[in-house]
């Protein structure tokens, strides 16, 4: 293996979503780049997702299927499992982007810590709602979420030497801390400038949204501190404030 075709562990993360999980598969087996691992983690699921796994089981590297602790504890699982050079999350009814994002991706730069791209969003009947309201910023670092949310973890792929567990005692937002984490272990962080993530919205940060916040809250304030954390958020609501007059004027 040369530092030109590193080998990228992509895992999915699914339970009872029969619906989306093939979709979701097939971005991922249906890459032009050659060296993926394919992990699934199943949270033994009871409405034929598993059937649907089964019919690919050949072409996959790992295919686990047992209760789990939540979506984090069945991340750090795959995470266990992992052999790549490098680590993407590619959960239920998410995508990568094109059949060849992985092979754009890795020719961008060689040997970097990260590689971040951008998300298009797409609703339940997977119509497009454009980009994310939080583009990727031109050079991104760990300080980086200080007024938000910029980077989906679909979005991101990290260097396994620096990716650590997920921290369990986030329910909701421990993809946040785990990207923070790993950004402040990086010395090399490539923007690669194009779509890589297809992102299906409403997952269980948009379920949970009052305690998803505070969880945030709290992860922003133990690496950005209370006070600036406090006077981030002014700018924060001050932007969405912003975005959201500027689409009613466009909407009306």
């Amino acid at each position: 293996m040369t530092a030109m075709m590193p080998t990228l562990s992509v895992i999915t993360i699914v339970y009872n979503n029969v619906r989306d999980i093939e979709r979701t598969m097939l971005s991922v087996l249906n890459q032009t780049y050659p060296n993926i691992e394919y992990i699934i983690i199943d949270g033994a699921s009871t409405d034929g997702t598993k059937d649907i796994i089964y019919n690919y089981k050949s072409r996959l590297a790992q295919f686990i299927s047992e209760p789990d602790k939540g979506i984090y504890d069945a991340m750090n699982k795959g995470l266990s499992l992992a052999t790549g050079d490098y680590v993407l999350f590619m959960n239920s009814a998410d995508e990568i982007y094109a059949p060849e994002t992985v092979a754009d991706v890795f020719e961008t730069a060689s040997s970097a810590d990260i590689y971040y791209g951008e998300t298009e969003m797409f609703d339940e009947q997977w119509q497009s709602l454009g980009q994310r309201r939080h583009h990727a910023p031109e050079h991104f670092s760990w300080k980086s979420f200080r007024y938000g949310m910029n980077i989906s973890h679909q979005a991101i792929y990290v260097k396994r030497s620096i990716a650590g567990q997920f921290d369990l005692q986030y329910k909701y937002s421990a993809d946040i801390d785990w990207i923070i984490r790993a950004a402040k272990s990086a010395s090399s962080i490539v923007n690669t400038h194009i779509y890589v993530a297809k992102y299906l919205v409403g997952g269980i940060s948009k379920k949970k949204h009052l305690a998803s916040l505070k969880e945030r809250f709290r992860i922003f304030s133990k690496y950005y501190g209370l006070i600036p954390n406090l006077i981030n958020h002014l700018f924060i609501a001050a932007n969405l404030a912003q975005y959201y007059i500027r689409h009613r004027k466009t909407n009306d």
